[in-house]
């Protein structure tokens, strides 16, 4: 199931990621960059519900789908905390937890799966807020301004993306530890 309705919309996640990172190339200002830049990626994160619930709904679900989902999501989110870091607007040690997380949990679940263990490290409520904080975060730090006269964006944003890095955190420390009973049996 290569080119589902569901899969296409996970696909286009991927397309936009050069999108969302071409905006701040235009020749427009700087306000006109992160209002393209923050509704590209709105859109397109929303899609990430949308094409969970029609695979369901249309009854085509795939092991392709399901693969290619969450790797879209960590594509998506990982460029635009790229994109915050170039434009200086989340630190360093922060976009290094995240990204460092999605890669070290990526890993893991492909050992754990070699190693016939992968229900030991499936998706837990934990990394599900994680990912739901992170996609409020980023739309608010591209922004970065005042959203309807009085809400600062990059304020809010700052702090839910802290508040991202302790679920970031919290959901490494789950996965490790329900993978802990099969790494030990396969390390002896």
């Amino acid at each position: 199931m290569f080119l589902t309705l569901p899969t296409l919309f996970t696909w286009a996640r991927i397309v936009a990621i050069p999108l969302i990172v071409g905006v701040f190339y235009l020749n427009v200002s700087m306000e006109h960059r992160n209002l393209f830049a923050t509704v590209i990626f709105v859109v397109v994160a929303l899609t990430d519900w949308l094409d969970g619930y029609l695979a369901r709904k249309l009854n085509q679900t795939s092991s392709f789908g399901a693969f290619l989902d969450p790797v879209a999501d960590k594509f998506l989110v990982c460029a635009a905390l790229l994109i915050l870091l170039e434009l200086g607007r989340v630190n360093a040690l922060v976009a290094l937890v995240i990204i460092g997380r999605e890669i070290a949990i990526s890993a893991l679940r492909e050992w754990m799966a070699q190693l016939g263990a992968a229900r030991s490290v499936a998706v837990h409520m934990v990394g599900k807020l994680k990912t739901t904080v992170q996609m409020v975060a980023i739309p608010f730090l591209l922004y970065d301004g005042l959203l309807f006269g009085w809400i600062e964006t990059r304020l809010w944003g700052t702090w839910l993306i802290l508040a991202a890095v302790v679920l970031t955190i919290w959901s490494m420390v789950y996965y490790l530890q329900k993978a802990l009973p099969e790494i030990r049996a396969h390390a002896k």
